[in-house]
């Protein structure tokens, strides 16, 4: 019995052959999460990338095929990456650049009960806009300390309500939506590129710039005095190297005069010890002489 082939309708077949069109003529082709991204947000996304990159959201299969159907072989590697709830990005921009724009764009949301706290969430002690009333037992109930200040609830101290990688309770999760502290954000999440100049897949391009741009002077705060150490001279450390050969130098002077010194007193003092010994044995001649020259006069 022959079997059957799946029938594959005509728009599932034009929307394939659009998205393997983008993946040739386009430099990137980005593979990106957007998980629990509302519709809203979504669309604000796609209006900031307008002229940057065309943004496609197809269903998995169809996203499969595109890439299946391509003639580089690179590029049908990016296949393993498809996953559920996916975008896909062509651009002629480089994958690098797309991904920490889309970090960059992400937005700050409210929290749910049972989610799970990405840091420590903190109250920071100030004025607030709440109004006495059940506010009071609510703020209390998560441990903030509170005061009525000008007809307003003040917080008087710093709280940590939710410690990092703990559930949020539904009383914490009700305090900061009061408080409009928002620890989540959400956005496009980069899962894998391909880049058709260097035909080759990229993952993990979660591009922070702040971060990186700290972690690099970082770096070079605790290279440059490890260079200075094992003195490797370049334009950044010669300057260094020559001050601290300067006091080198200056130390193995001190040094040298402190090592002469100590010698030089015990000559001294060996000399004058010398002294004091060559003069009571002179004298005990002087007055041996004198009384052999009396002896001699009285034998006389």
């Amino acid at each position: 019995m022959a079997q059957q082939k799946a029938h594959v309708s005509e728009q599932k077949k034009k929307n394939v052959a659009e998205l393997a069109e983008l993946a040739k003529s386009k430099k990137t082709v980005l593979l990106v999460s957007i998980k629990g991204i509302p519709a809203s947000q979504y669309q604000e996304i796609v209006k900031k990338f307008r002229g940057k990159a065309v943004v496609k959201v197809p269903k998995k299969s169809t996203i499969s095929r595109a890439l299946k159907s391509q003639d580089n072989e690179g590029m049908r590697k990016l296949q393993a990456h498809v996953g559920d709830s996916m975008a896909v990005l062509f651009s002629d921009d480089d994958a690098f650049d797309i991904s920490a724009e889309l970090l960059n764009k992400k937005t700050s949301v409210g929290a749910k009960a049972g989610q799970e706290a990405p840091e420590d969430i903190v109250v920071q002690p100030g004025p607030t806009e709440l109004l006495p009333g059940p506010a009071i037992s609510e703020l209390g109930a998560v441990g903030i300390q509170i005061q009525i200040d000008k007809g307003k609830i003040s917080i008087k101290a710093e709280k940590t309500i939710v410690k990092k990688g703990e559930k949020i309770s539904s009383a914490a999760a009700d305090v900061m939506n009061k408080l409009n502290i928002k620890p989540f954000s959400i956005g496009f999440i980069p899962v894998a590129a391909f880049d058709a100049e260097t035909g080759k897949i990229y993952l993990d391009i979660k591009i922070d710039r702040e971060k990186t741009l700290e972690e690099l002077k970082q770096a070079f705060g605790k290279a440059l005095p490890f260079a200075v150490a094992i003195a490797y001279a370049n334009e950044d450390t010669i300057k260094f190297l020559l001050v601290k050969a300067a006091a080198n130098e200056k130390a193995l002077e001190k040094f040298a005069k402190k090592s002469a010194e100590p010698e030089n007193k015990e000559e001294v003092k060996e000399e004058s010890t010398e002294d004091v010994k060559e003069g009571p044995k002179s004298e005990p001649v002087e007055e041996k002489t004198e009384n052999n020259q009396t002896k001699s006069e009285e034998e006389k």
